[in-house]
């Protein structure tokens, strides 16, 4: 799809910039380029003031606090965040399909401009950013260029020009950003899309609140082999019952599936040696906000796994200890719509389950007596922290989305971090 001399309107600037990236994108490939987002100015202070120049330039006009329906009509293409919910009903987005406007995503962008021989895709409801994130460890440290990007790490369209035809790119894909790349989604145009290189960690239910069904969520999520064609690599992540012991840095059964899956996805991408490949990521130290070690105090040991937002992800987070009776559990946080009996169920082995947020009332009273409503996150860590002993584990595993008390789960992370030093035992 061509850009150069359209107008095009960018749906959702967002708070954290994840509509700069594109729109620098459209600005330097010659686009006339207005952005339009439901948040006014004063929520949007960091994304407007990374494109403070071009605005001042007047080559980006801002629309903020509403959409105007005319911005989606009178253009020649919408690209839209995928972060926008059901976007087959939206409004704006049904005025500018009826207007005959095509809609497209900046992934869909990105994806058309590269040689899918080269691209390693990674998905599934829990360790897809830590997969991806070893899949690219493991091909550097085996001499291979590599560009990581996607639902991890920031825009690679505007780094498309120092992306050579013989390096690897690594995409972690959301099941929203593969809804995009789905056959006929944005116009009746739109071929189907899924990498050379295709990875599926596993798969359970999740994001209904966008979706609105298991059926769809999965659906969308299948679309990353729906599109393969003849000699591609489609490659699932194994039963965690049957995953071998692997020298690993970071702890977890989990976390073995994700370092075999990206060994075997390294290696049939790039032609390398299976064992060299596991050799290059047995020192991976891990990912922020996944069973990130904060401190280790005076017998005591603190966990960040905010990244952790659904309850199968924070059963394997509590399985990754070798005795979960000395787990003191954060749980709760933003309500997805989905089941979070799993968690609940966990609370009678557990040292403590304190739960927090929009989520935890309800798990508390579905763990029966087991749980501790604390509202908070500070007031669930402090209150686990008088009934911690010497060998237990404070773990922030929240099995949900952050968005009820927190902007991102980066900064429910940060939050518990800050917590930690400010409270923890020192040496």
């Amino acid at each position: 799809m061509q850009v150069g001399g359209s107008r095009v309107t960018v749906m959702g600037l967002g708070r954290f910039g994840g509509g700069v990236g594109v729109t620098r994108w459209l600005i330097d490939a010659g686009a006339r380029v207005v952005v339009t987002d439901l948040d006014p100015a004063s929520r949007l202070s960091a994304s407007m003031t990374a494109l403070e120049e071009e605005v001042t330039a007047g080559r980006v006009v801002l629309r903020l606090g509403g959409h105007d329906e005319a911005d989606f009509r009178e253009c020649d293409l919408v690209v839209v965040n995928p972060a926008v919910p059901q976007p087959w009903s939206n409004p704006f987005l049904r005025a500018a399909a009826a207007a005959g406007v095509p809609l497209t995503t900046e992934m869909r962008l990105l994806v058309e401009r590269l040689d899918r021989r080269q691209v390693i895709g990674v998905t599934g409801t829990a360790g897809k950013s830590t997969t991806a994130a070893m899949i690219h460890r493991i091909l550097v440290r085996c001499g291979r260029t590599a560009h990581l990007g996607g639902n991890i790490g920031g825009s690679l369209l505007t780094q498309l020009d120092r992306i050579g035809p013989e390096d690897q790119v690594v995409l972690e894909l959301s099941s929203a950003m593969l809804y995009w790349l789905d056959e006929a989604v944005g116009f009746t145009g739109h071929a189907g899309w899924s990498p050379h290189t295709a990875v599926l960690t596993n798969l359970y239910e999740n994001h209904l609140d966008w979706h609105e069904t298991f059926a769809h969520y999965e659906q969308c999520k299948r679309v990353i082999f729906r599109h393969q064609q003849p000699g591609d690599h489609a490659l699932i992540g194994p039963a965690l019952e049957v995953v071998p012991a692997i020298p690993l840095a970071v702890p977890g059964a989990h976390n073995r599936a994700n370092a075999l899956l990206a060994a075997a996805a390294a290696a049939r991408a790039a032609g390398l040696d299976p064992a060299e490949a596991l050799d290059a990521v047995a020192d991976f130290p891990g990912l922020s906000h996944r069973l990130q070690l904060v401190a280790d105090r005076d017998g005591l040991r603190f966990y960040n796994d905010s990244k952790a937002t659904t309850p199968q992800a924070t059963c394997l987070a509590v399985d990754a200890f070798d005795d979960v009776s000395h787990v003191h559990l954060l749980a709760g946080g933003y309500d997805k719509k989905i089941d979070l009996s799993p968690i609940a169920e966990l609370a009678p082995k557990l040292g403590g389950l304190y739960t927090v947020g929009a989520t935890g009332r309800i798990l508390a009273e579905t763990a029966e007596g087991h749980a501790e409503y604390c509202e908070t996150l500070e007031a669930a860590a402090e209150h686990a922290l008088r009934r911690m002993s010497e060998g237990d584990v404070l773990l922030l595993s929240p099995g949900c989305a952050s968005w009820d008390q927190f902007d991102n789960y980066e900064q429910r992370g940060d939050a518990f971090c800050a917590w930690v030093r400010s409270h923890a035992r020192d040496d």
